[in-house]
């Protein structure tokens, strides 16, 4: 099965930085125990693979790779639902291939 990965930005649609300043890390500590099989990171250091906290362009954001659904879709829903809560966009990563062109 295919996975993306998605942005959770942290700009409201007035245009203004979500509050409070810290809801990102916020975020992603509450999603720390959802780790991949065999993954040894302690959740109470360590963020999950699945729901990171990410800066981009001086705006928080949270990254989410839907393989998260494999393991609980509800941990999914919650952080999806999160987001529409709270009207902040959520945006699909886009991905490069390789430049294939040979050089002469």
């Amino acid at each position: 099965m295919n996975h993306k990965k998605l942005f959770i930005q942290g700009i409201t649609t007035s245009g203004k930085p979500f509050r409070p300043s810290d809801w990102a890390e916020r975020l992603c500590g509450v999603m720390a125990t959802f780790r991949p099989p065999g993954d040894t990171g302690d959740p109470r250091f360590t963020y999950s693979p699945y729901v990171r906290p990410v800066l981009i362009a001086n705006v928080k954001c949270v990254v989410i790779d839907t393989r998260l659904r494999n393991l609980d879709p509800r941990a999914l829903d919650f952080v999806m639902n999160f987001a529409k809560d709270n009207y902040l966009p959520i945006e699909e990563a886009c991905e490069f291939e390789p430049n294939s062109q040979s050089q002469s």
